[in-house]
């Protein structure tokens, strides 16, 4: 079992910046894929960000430019800096960790995060 924690989402005005960090924890397995999915109110749940062991990153277009993931292997952790909100980044958004060769897949709780206008 892999635990994710996930902190740092919170309320911020549009333009401003937050950053998100997610640790994970228990029987992490490797090679892996971590990143962030949000979802907003009465939305599918959608890929943000994805970073893989070997430092390969995927975004969503509607990101690309404004957030950055990073991840700490050592310390099992990914971030994501995220800048020039907009009201529409409002969401909850939750860690992940997978492994497609592996067939695992876990998520954190979520964190909340909301851009004001």
């Amino acid at each position: 079992q892999v635990q994710l924690v996930e902190s740092g989402g919170g309320l911020v005005q549009a333009g401003g910046s937050l950053t998100l960090s997610c640790a994970a924890s228990g029987s992490i397995f490797r090679p892996n894929t971590m990143g962030w999915y949000r979802q907003a109110p009465g939305k599918q749940r959608e890929l943000v960000a994805t970073m893989t062991s070997g430092s390969l990153t995927n975004y969503a277009d509607s990101v690309k430019g404004r957030f950055t993931i990073s991840r700490d292997n050592a310390k099992n952790m990914v971030y994501l800096q995220m800048t020039s909100l907009k009201p529409e980044d409002t969401a909850v958004y939750y860690c992940n960790i997978n492994s497609y060769t592996l067939r695992v897949d876990y998520w954190g709780q979520g964190t909340q995060v909301t851009v004001s206008s």
